[in-house]
């Protein structure tokens, strides 16, 4: 270890980075791993456009996030370009996260008006047959692909989220083959986090050593190219990735060092749940992401006040003190770079705290 001080948990030295904002759980997809398990319909209690724009002042008056504009289907909001307006106005980076259905060359150009700088597209199969199924609806795949080549003849830059599970794990050579050919800036794997619909895949969720060897792959063709390859929800990766470049030498041996936060390498950070990162559901609950859904605060509570909850949370102090981690995860020597999904030990044990239950590692400390 340093002899640096640690800032206290809670302080402004976490500050947000990201913030998915649910604008609304209405969505015409059925897709069998939903967190939200969102349905085809209105939902009662949806944060208004004031109270929107509201909550967008207050966070840009302490931060300067990207904002990602999520659902459900966020392009069934009518204000949807206004509220990224809005954002794009108060000096808020904008994504958009649609399911490709209501994406078109006119949207892209709406999108683009509006300051929205990218979109994310979700694509779980390498052909129409396995994409379709997991997606729950016929023509979701055609739905993404179309909605792929729009945003490319627009010049937005988007990504391909892919959430793995055993069904699709060996196809995700052929999935990020798809994602160059279609011209995505970004391949990004989600690993399944069993939450909302996604309770019923618990048994389609990879094993610790089917999730390391996963890991592997995507950090050696990350490092092989042509597409960059960003990990979501699976901490430890930033681990895999720390141990390669150690291995590999040319950043410097993480492992030689007591702690591998303070090593200068090329990986990711693990779970930013809380700590960079915070979801606002379509009510206005924050929670440290929207896998784990439990509440960090109500901002209807607090006059839209996201500042006053994100420093006073108790449940955000807590995950951002990641010595009292229990288990595994409160010793490892890669705690500060990975920290275990919170929600995947919630969704296990019943405990925020808990150790990461899908990872292999043994650390020194225990």
């Amino acid at each position: 270890m340093t002899n640096e001080k640690r800032p206290a948990p809670g302080g402004d030295a976490f500050l947000p980075r990201l913030i998915a904002w649910e604008v609304t759980r209405s969505c015409p997809l059925a897709c069998r791993h939903c967190r939200a398990a969102a349905r085809n319909e209105p939902y009662e209690g949806e944060l208004s456009t004031d109270e929107g724009r509201r909550l967008l002042d207050n966070i840009a008056a302490f931060a300067r996030p990207t904002i990602i504009l999520t659902g459900g289907e966020p392009m069934l909001r009518a204000d949807i370009y206004d509220l990224a307006g809005h954002a794009h106005a108060l000096g808020l980076p904008v994504v958009l996260a649609p399911c490709g259905q209501m994406v078109d060359d006119a949207a892209v150009a709406r999108m683009k008006s509006a300051g929205i700088h990218c979109i994310s597209l979700s694509i779980d199969g390498a052909d129409a047959a396995s994409h379709d199924a997991f997606r729950g609806v016929p023509g979701a795949f055609d739905m993404a692909v179309r909605a792929a080549q729009a945003a490319r003849r627009g010049g937005l830059e988007f990504q391909i989220n892919t959430t793995v599970t055993r069904a699709n794990r060996d196809a995700l050579p052929a999935i990020r083959d798809l994602a160059v050919r279609l011209g995505a800036a970004v391949f990004n794997p989600f690993l399944l986090v069993p939450t909302g619909r996604g309770a019923d895949l618990a048994g389609q969720e990879l094993s610790a050593a089917e999730y390391e060897r996963t890991l592997g792959w995507l950090a050696d063709a990350d490092r092989a190219g042509p597409i960059r390859i960003r990990v979501t929800c699976a901490p430890h990766y930033a681990r895999v990735q720390a141990q390669r470049a150690a291995r590999a030498g040319p950043y410097g041996s993480v492992q030689d060092k007591d702690d591998p936060a303070e090593a200068p390498a090329p990986f990711s950070r693990g779970c930013m749940g809380g700590k960079t990162f915070a979801f606002i559901s379509h009510t206005g609950i924050v929670q440290i992401c929207g896998f784990l859904d439990e509440p960090a605060g109500d901002l209807r509570q607090v006059d839209l006040d996201f500042a006053r909850v994100w420093r006073e949370s108790p449940l955000l102090k807590a995950v951002r003190d990641v010595d009292a981690y229990h288990g595994r995860c409160g010793v490892c020597e890669y705690r500060r770079v990975c920290g275990g999904c919170r929600a995947r030990a919630f969704a296990f044990t019943g405990d925020t705290l808990a150790e990461e239950p899908f990872c292999v590692y043994q650390p020194r400390g225990g």
